[in-house]
């Protein structure tokens, strides 16, 4: 069944392995992704679908450093020549626009993060001169939230300008959507705040924006209930996604993507919840299999996997074939240069071959 096609919005998904959004930090120059970038997610075409690391729609929506947006005309440029590359190897791929709100650093942004209250998280984040807390963050004002709400649209109208086939809101592991999901993040007394309804209302706003900007069929978001993220708390998750996933679902979005882990209570339900397509993401699972059999099985249409997309940019082959799979160096995952980013080697298939595995020192 992983490698049965799926039809999600108006794509042919020739298989249901997802690439997971992972944060690599290559953006050096401007938020702007490079030709290595694009090499990177062409070696890895063969997936169902990718999803992008996630991509700023705006300065203030950046919080790690050398992490790519989509607000510039050059980082337009550059997105092109990675989507450009992707279509020409045969893939697909979606781009996970991602606010980070109170997880940021003036010194990586030169900017005051901002949020949905003027709450700090018991957090820390990497800056140029090594880690630091994360300051207190800026409330938003009611005029300021909605329109962070059209900057998400017109981040899908850019990143529809630079060949994604759609987009992903990250509403998931305690950025700015998750935040004012969470009753502790979240202490607004405007309309965006307060009842389940109100702390609903951002990330469904949002979703909607975004759909009449490109088409609901070009949508979906990523959610992660009661994970915990980022010093979230969400004691009334079993209330607060059946509400949201109810209103999402009139929007006719092309997939709600689900990190579990959270309320195993809430894991079992999401598939009930959620009548359209849904992708699976289970950071527990080891090896892949194990999280594609199961989750397959209990009704999932379609399963994100991360560190294994990571190390082996043929991984399905890998899978179809049972082969060995690289094991990633997580050492080499955030910034640097070609080294455990574009150099994981992919399944040699001549038959006096081993497949290769990359040294962790060089990985």
């Amino acid at each position: 069944m992983p490698f049965t096609p799926f039809e999600l919005g108006r794509l042919h998904l020739p298989n249901r392995l997802v690439m997971a959004p992972m944060t690599r930090s290559r953006a050096y120059v401007d938020g702007i992704p490079s030709s290595l970038t694009a090499l990177y997610y062409a070696q890895r075409a063969s997936a169902g679908l990718i999803v992008s690391e996630g991509i700023q729609p705006g300065p203030a929506g950046k919080g790690y450093m050398d992490t790519p947006g989509l607000h510039t005309a050059e980082q337009v440029a550059g997105w092109r020549e990675v989507t450009d590359a992707v279509h020409a190897a045969g893939g697909r791929i979606f781009a996970q626009i991602m606010h980070a709100g109170r997880i940021g650093h003036p010194d990586n942004t030169g900017l005051t993060p901002v949020a949905p209250s003027a709450v700090r998280p018991a957090a820390q984040i990497f800056t140029p001169s090594g880690p630091q807390d994360v300051p207190v963050p800026v409330e938003l004002s009611t005029a300021e939230v909605e329109a962070t709400v059209r900057d998400f649209a017109d981040a899908a109208r850019r990143a529809v300008e630079a060949g994604f086939d759609g987009v992903e809101l990250h509403g998931a592991n305690g950025y700015l959507i998750h935040q004012f999901l969470s009753h502790n993040a979240n202490l607004r007394g405007d309309r965006y705040g307060g009842s389940v309804e109100g702390r609903i209302r951002f990330a469904v706003e949002t979703a909607r924006a975004t759909a009449e900007a490109i088409g609901a069929d070009r949508v979906g978001i990523r959610i992660s209930p009661a994970t915990g993220a980022q010093d979230l708390l969400e004691d009334d998750a079993d209330e607060l996604y059946p509400a949201l996933l109810s209103a999402l679902a009139e929007l006719g979005l092309a997939y709600v993507h689900f990190v579990a882990g959270g309320s195993a209570e809430l894991d079992k339900r999401i598939r009930d919840l959620w009548p359209g397509a849904l992708i699976v993401n289970d950071p527990s699972a080891g090896h892949p299999d194990e999280a594609l059999g199961p989750w397959l099985d209990r009704g999932a249409d379609l399963v994100a996997l991360g560190k294994y997309f990571l190390a082996n940019p043929d991984l399905p082959l890998r899978l179809r074939l049972g082969a060995p799979l690289n094991e990633p160096d997580f050492g080499t995952a955030f910034g640097g240069d070609h080294r455990g980013y574009t150099d994981y080697p992919a399944l040699s298939l001549h038959p006096a071959a081993e497949p290769a595995r990359v040294p962790a020192e060089s990985a």
